[in-house]
């Protein structure tokens, strides 16, 4: 069975930090992305890491989040600096894995809410 554990939003003052957490259990993710979907928006892709490390970001959050990899642990960690009121949403954590029958799947975590207020 595939599950994604994900962990570390919260409340936080503008200019602050949080750290989200995705580990993956079952299958060795090729892709993990996180998304987040603000009051009244539509969800959003944030950024991307793939199994060989390589990294994306969206224009809105490029210099403030960084997406890093545990490999020994198949978790990703989203370290969010000089967080914003625009930043504020449900975050969303899905992998993309490879069956053994060849095909890709995709699997959602569930949602942690980031908050930014003063």
């Amino acid at each position: 069975q595939v599950q994604l554990a994900v962990s570390g939003g919260g409340l936080v003052q503008p200019g602050g930090s949080l750290r989200l957490s995705c580990a993956a259990s079952g299958s060795i993710f090729t892709l993990m992305g996180w998304y987040r979907q603000g009051p009244g928006k539509q969800r959003e892709l944030v950024a991307t890491l793939t199994s060989g490390g390589s990294t994306t970001y969206a224009d809105s959050v490029k210099g403030r989040f960084t997406f890093s990899r545990d490999s020994a642990q198949n978790t990703g960690y989203l370290q969010m600096h000089s967080l914003q009121p625009e930043d504020t949403g449900v975050y969303y954590c899905k992998i993309r894995v490879g069956a053994t029958d060849g095909r890709l799947h995709d699997f959602w975590g569930q949602g942690t809410q980031v908050t930014v207020s003063s």
